[in-house]
């Protein structure tokens, strides 16, 4: 019996007449599909079902090599909170009526420039779980943001490199840093490269100058970069300025977070849900099968099964799921 839902290069859904769809992967397929801009959910094609956004950043990110956003009758998008761009997908069967939706990597909560997802019916939900255990509940983006500017205001006597993703973080970064005391504010190429493509599509602003090798960091400046602070260049930068470094992430709820990336300081920002938001995901779109990827899968898969009564498996690579037979 044909495999409806699975997982393969990418998500894999096969309706009942034979129609195919990958999400965030590659192969053959009637349609491929983009939840956002993140190397690690974009495989190559000349047409995908995306936003116009993300297309317009994998672009930027990938030198111009954009594919081009495209419509398909039994798909529809819906803002997923996760990185400016992003979409969850509800892919319907026109013969059975049965609804998937796949949310991609998502949070549900408001964030600075980004409104969280709001979740909608559907019989199957393929939902991303890379929180998905009950030590990973996080604080307010109000609480973070009141530590990370009360952290910025104590180290002004030196330059500060802020650590997140080019695209997600590093924007969020950038908002936190227009409210705080800092003299100047830089970026990186690759931030500014995605932040540019945002301005261009959101009405939103982004503060910093780009950043180069003329440039010397002094006290009071604030830089915002992706990366490892462990990378040479990044170590010689710090050796020669004195400068502080900070990481932000959902994996920040460890108290050994810093020591493990070597930052000096570490802050609870993620553009994923909680423990808690997922399962209030789950519960919103009430679906008669779940199915996990990423992260605590199968933990997660237990829990729903467990504390909503919700049919829940993890997806393994090329593995047959429940629905299949």
């Amino acid at each position: 019996m044909t495999r409806r839902v699975r997982l393969g290069s990418g998500i894999e859904v096969t309706f009942a007449g034979g129609e195919r769809f990958v999400a965030d992967g590659s192969g053959d397929a009637d349609a491929t599909l983009v939840s956002h801009a993140h190397g690690d959910h974009y495989a190559a094609g000349s047409a995908v079902v995306a936003s116009e956004l993300t297309t317009a950043l994998l672009g930027a990110r990938r030198d111009g090599a954009a594919p081009t956003a495209v419509d398909h009758p039994a798909v529809e998008r819906f803002p997923a909170g996760h990185v400016a761009g992003s979409r969850a997908m509800r892919l319907t069967d026109p013969e059975t009526g049965r609804r998937y939706l796949y949310t991609g990597d998502c949070s549900t909560r408001d964030r600075f420039h980004l409104d969280g997802f709001d979740p909608v019916a559907a019989d199957v939900l393929v939902v991303e779980t890379t929180y998905g255990k009950p030590e990973y509940r996080f604080p307010s983006t109000e609480e973070t943001v009141e530590a990370v500017r009360s952290w910025l205001a104590a180290t002004t006597d030196r330059p500060v490199l802020l650590f997140g993703y080019a695209l997600g973080r590093a924007q969020k970064l950038q908002r936190i840093l227009a409210g705080a005391d800092r003299e100047r504010v830089f970026v990186t190429d690759a931030v500014a490269d995605v932040s540019d493509v945002i301005e261009r599509h959101r009405d939103v602003t982004f503060p910093g100058e780009r950043y180069d090798a003329e440039v010397e960091l002094r006290a009071g400046d604030a830089l915002v970069l992706s990366g490892s602070p462990r990378s040479p260049w990044v170590e010689s930068l710090v050796e020669s300025t004195g400068a502080a470094t900070a990481g932000f992430s959902g994996w920040a709820v460890d108290d050994s977070f810093v020591y493990r990336r070597g930052f000096d300081e570490g802050f609870v920002l993620s553009d994923h849900p909680d423990y808690d938001e997922l399962l209030g995901l789950v519960a919103a779109v009430d679906p008669e099968q779940v199915y996990t990827q990423h992260g605590f899968a199968d933990a997660f898969a237990t829990a729903v099964t467990s504390e909503l009564g919700i049919p829940a498996q993890s997806l393994k690579k090329n593995q047959a799921t429940l629905g299949d037979f």
